[in-house]
């Protein structure tokens, strides 16, 4: 018998995300251990009248693609998925892996390239309605020290997707970030303060986003992209960044002009300085984040939940949202959490605005 709670994040994603309508072409993509979740919306898109493009893989099939595809699968833009990105009305990511770690013994350099050649890819799709989400997997909840049902609850909880009506609940949390957003209209000079952290930046110009569940699923956070040469000072970060199956634990970076000038970590620091390289790009901020969500409150290694951490903010090297007014580029997106609950403090244009991890 299907969680009911699966079928209720179905319908949040296909009516509240990308609000889905008769006649419109969906991709939906995931793994095989999200097949519940997919048929699911497959379903209520079938209710719905449009057509769904399942792209469903094996779990594994991507650490097998960066081990043992030649050089040029990660440098040609194969034309197919030009084709999808132009053809889909919509789309909907499903993550779902077996293996958070699979891609631990990769090439840096392989991320790198392909994120150059599908950057045509990404232009087209952020264009258009998307989401990504999470269905809960045994691996992610060994990741967050959680067991299977616990993580279940914690998952479907932050989606209030056990919720009798979770579109109030989008709604009441779009409302408070709504308010958050109008006391930071005029804002230019950011400056964030803690342990071992002293650094400013400007934001003048820019347009902080309401970010409700939309495009991430969960969400809860407002962002905005920081002026790309701005940035002044150090910051360290509380929790690791996990990606492409490497945790880069105790990062500290140091920037000048806007361009991170030295950057160490406690654990990976290699991998670190290698995705920093990846473009000019990837040494500036192309994001600042404030984590806002009331149920999400625990680390789990995932990013789609950490930087909405309620307390937290984020900063993302790279890739800025245009939306926002950001005018970075790169291949990178790396979002980076620090943590003001216990002695953290950001000021804008010189009034404090969050410490301790409550909005004054």
């Amino acid at each position: 018998m299907m969680d009911l709670r699966i079928q209720s994040l179905a319908r949040i994603l296909v009516h509240y995300c990308v609000e889905a309508r008769e006649g419109q072409q969906i991709g939906v993509s995931g793994t095989s251990l999200a097949e519940p979740l997919l048929e699911a919306v497959c379903e209520e898109l079938y209710r719905t009248g449009a057509f769904p493009a399942l792209r469903m893989s094996p779990p594994g099939l991507q650490e097998k693609f960066f081990k043992s595809g030649t050089p040029n699968l990660f440098t040609t833009l194969p034309s197919y998925q030009l084709d999808y990105a132009r053809r889909m009305d919509a789309t909907i990511g499903v993550q779902s892996e077996g293996n958070t770690r699979g891609l631990s013994g990769a090439d840096p350099a392989r991320f790198a390239a392909l994120g150059k050649a599908m950057q045509p890819v990404r232009k087209i799709l952020m264009r258009k309605r998307w989401v990504t989400t999470l269905f809960p997997t045994s691996a992610y909840a060994q990741d967050a020290e959680m067991s299977l049902s616990d993580f279940e609850n914690y998952v479907f909880g932050a989606m209030f997707a056990d919720d009798p009506d979770p579109l109030r609940r989008w709604a009441e949390l779009h409302r408070m970030q709504e308010r958050l957003i109008r006391k930071l209209r005029g804002a230019d000079q950011v400056r964030l303060e803690g342990p071992d952290t002293d650094l400013a930046f400007s934001v003048k110009g820019r347009t902080f986003i309401n970010s409700d569940g939309k495009r991430n699923m969960p969400s809860g956070e407002i962002f905005t992209g920081p002026v790309e040469d701005s940035a002044e000072g150090h910051i360290r970060f509380d929790f690791p960044v996990c990606v492409h199956g490497r945790e880069v634990a105790g990062v500290r970076l140091v920037f000048r002009k806007g361009a991170v000038v030295e950057a160490t970590a406690e654990k990976n620091q290699d991998f670190l300085l290698k995705m920093l390289d990846a473009d000019p790009g990837a040494r500036r901020l192309g994001e600042l984040g404030i984590g806002t969500h009331p149920k999400i409150d625990r680390f789990i290694r995932n990013i789609l939940f950490d930087e909405k951490i309620g307390g937290t903010i984020h900063l993302a090297l790279g890739q800025s949202y245009p939306e926002t007014g950001g005018r970075n580029r790169s291949s990178l997106h790396w979002d980076l959490i620090r943590d003001l609950r216990q002695g953290g403090r950001m000021s804008v244009n010189g009034r404090v605005f969050q410490e301790n991890g409550r909005f004054v």
